[in-house]
């Protein structure tokens, strides 16, 4: 049942998060709550829900022996009742540094503040007392803390304190969530406390950090964050001190960054002496879905017993009364720098090229693998002219150079039906001449004509059967010329085609060899233009691969027009592939809702698909991608090449009869609301 709370950022699984570099003065308390305080209301206007600031940013973290200073101490302490106002009024939880004495010793600590309370006070556990620091000189390792609770002032409720603290979002819309807390050094460390916060449950890391600038520090700095957070398999926050700090000996820039399983999300500019801020969306419940999947992260004990202490998270103050589907997809953007139409395909042309060469190299060594188990020398695939056929041929003379075999052994063979255009026709043969493959034209329309009277079915019905029946007639073709040859059946479908199951069950659904099995449609474009651009830059064949890619779309299975024109275009039946790669990303490797699908796809898209458009085809793709399993159960060996795979024997077991109804329920839910609004 579709709930109409569904369409806010919290209930789609996001937190909306701040990490901060204040303004600054050292020792200036006043002067440092007023600009936290500027701050919490900046992140508040800007829908923060939890705002992470640096290190010892109520008193500064260059302090030196003021730290022995009862006034400082003091005012730092009643600093946090201003900050609980400010935290109250913004609407946004907070987590702040401040120097605190519990039992007689001197502790580094954050405090989470939420509503009007503190919720809870962690110390920090690493200190670094080398080179330029000295905390030792002044504050007590958190692991040597007896105290579980510490009293603010004389009366005061006690709150939680320790190390072992995890704090519980009991509130979230989505599902509860932990947040552990970290401070500087701790992540420096050889085993950081936050693995073992991760492996208790905490999806959110905090680190309140006062680290300076070094030469060459900044980049450090940034893979240490980025890559704790893909090691844990979490969202890390990182709020780092700026250059408000005491220059006498070191400097601080003021670097806080927002990462997300190994992606960088956010991160503010440095060496700035005003209050910069960084902020993004953070999918919560993506993080909770890849550690279900993950199994080493699943069978690793936490190795420590926490204290859990449950919050309300602020922000989600969503009134189904006054809910309005439009209104509220017009008042909702995510905060998602890497929301890309293209989740396959890198943005940046380096890195694209860099992930082409590698995927081609992964393709092409897995054919010849297969080809050293089985002693084959020769192999028969269909060429089309088509964007499938044209990589795994490119592939498989990869594959055979590989092996030192002489590409006369690919038995490339062009099979004109009823569809076929010239154009395709001519680029098949242009690409196999340059390939210098051995190339066969064996025509497939008499062949189906006698199929058609064999089974008594009339040629001018174009339905299934007469699709169906030439894709068959092409795969047993390749399959009888291949044991006329003594070679193998390289497949030319990709994983689009797998997700929608547009292929023909024991037609083109079936090879020896399915070297395009990992690879989506939006991602074979740009690997045959890198062929084109730097493995045949400069030769005049080169011309024939950027025509393939511009080719439309098809199977070219139904009689041409009158003038020889296409009547048949792929994308128009089933919908645009580039919609259905990004649904295929989110659904598996998100593990998202309909909802949320549709709402990335209407930021990711937007301006270029209308809402009921992006509903049509997102339907379609949840029938096909369920209706289809059957086709993927038993589809041929191929190797992975990313993240998201279909196979049955790897990354996806789906029964062929599971039911799609609960997801076309939503999705049925969602359109009914539109149209009513």
């Amino acid at each position: 049942m579709f709930l109409r709370s569904l369409l806010t950022p919290a209930t789609l699984g996001f937190v909306r998060v701040a990490v901060v570099s204040p303004e600054l003065r050292v020792a200036d308390v006043d002067f440092n709550v007023q600009a936290i305080g500027a701050a919490l209301r900046r992140a508040g206007q800007q829908g923060c829900q939890l705002a992470l600031f640096p290190e010892l940013c109520i008193t500064g973290y260059s302090c030196g022996d003021l730290f022995y200073q009862s006034a400082l101490l003091q005012q730092a302490r009643a600093a946090l009742e201003a900050i609980s106002l400010a935290v109250q009024r913004s609407d946004c939880a907070a987590v702040v540094g401040l120097p605190l004495e519990v039992d007689g010793r001197l502790y580094n600590c954050a405090a989470l503040l939420a509503g009007w309370q503190v919720i809870g006070v962690v110390p920090k556990t690493h200190l670094p007392n080398s080179n330029e620091f000295y905390e030792q000189r002044w504050f007590t390792s958190g692991a040597q803390a007896a105290a579980q609770h510490v009293r603010l002032n004389d009366g005061d409720a006690p709150i939680p304190f320790g190390v072992d603290l995890l704090f519980e979002a009991q509130r979230f819309a989505a599902a509860p969530f932990r947040l552990g807390i970290e401070i500087c050094e701790d992540l420096w460390a050889v085993q950081p406390p936050s693995g073992q916060q991760a492996l208790a449950g905490a999806a959110l890391l905090l680190n309140l950090s006062a680290s300076n600038e070094l030469l060459g520090k900044v980049d450090y700095r940034r893979d240490l964050v980025r890559q704790q957070s893909a090691r844990c398999l979490a969202a890390y926050l990182y709020a780092g001190a700026g250059p408000g700090e005491s220059s006498t000996d070191t400097l601080w820039g003021g670097h806080s960054l927002i990462a997300e399983n190994g992606a960088l999300l956010a991160e503010t500019k440095r060496f700035q002496f005003d209050t910069q801020l960084a902020v993004a969306d953070v999918d919560v419940q993506r993080l909770l879905v890849e550690r279900l999947r993950n199994s080493p992260f699943a069978a690793t004990p936490a190795g420590r017993a926490f204290r859990t202490v449950d919050f309300a998270l602020p922000g989600d103050n969503f009134s189904a009364d006054a809910f309005d589907l439009r209104r509220s997809l017009q008042g909702l953007h995510l905060l998602r720098p890497q929301l890309s139409r293209a989740p396959f395909v890198p943005a940046d042309p380096q890195q694209r090229a860099a992930s082409c060469r590698e995927i081609f190299a992964i393709q092409s060594t897995g054919l010849a693998r297969r080809l050293r188990h089985t002693g084959a020398t020769r192999v028969t695939l269909g060429v089309s002219g088509g964007l499938d056929s044209t990589l795994a041929l490119l592939v498989t003379a990869r594959a055979f150079d590989l092996l030192k075999l002489p590409r006369a052994g690919i038995v490339a063979i062009t099979m004109p039906g009823f569809g076929t255009t010239q154009r395709t026709r001519d680029n098949a043969v242009v690409l196999a001449e340059a390939l210098g493959v051995t190339l066969r034209t064996i025509p497939i329309d008499g062949a189906v004509r006698q199929h058609f009277r064999d089974i008594g079915h009339d040629e001018n019905l174009h339905n299934v059967t007469y699709e169906n029946a030439q894709a068959r007639e092409r795969t047993q073709v390749l399959m009888d010329v291949a044991n006329q040859v003594g070679g193998l059946v390289v497949g030319t479908g990709d994983l689009s085609e797998l997700a929608l199951g547009w292929l023909t069950y024991n037609g083109d659904q079936m090879s020896m060899y399915h070297v395009n099995a990992g690879v989506p449609k939006t991602l074979v474009r740009y690997l045959i233009e890198w062929v084109a651009d730097e493995e045949w830059s400069g030769r005049a064949a080169a011309a024939v691969l950027h025509d393939i890619v511009a080719t439309p779309i098809t199977p070219e299975l139904l009689p041409l027009s009158a003038e020889g024109a296409l009547e048949q275009k792929t994308e128009e039946t089933i919908g645009p592939y580039e919609l259905h790669d990004f649904f295929l990303y989110q659904v598996l490797r998100g593990g998202c809702s309909p909802t949320k699908v549709f709402v990335l796809a209407r930021q990711a898209f937007a301006g270029a698909y209308a809402d009921e458009v992006l509903l049509r085809w997102l339907e379609v793709f949840y029938r096909r991608f369920f209706s289809q399993q059957f086709k993927r159960s038993a589809m041929p060996d191929g190797p992975k090449v990313g993240s998201v795979a279909l196979s049955p024997r790897g990354d996806w077991r789906m029964p062929s009869d599971a039911s799609a109804a609960l997801w076309l329920d939503e999705l049925a839910s969602l359109v009914e609301q539109l149209d009513g609004a």
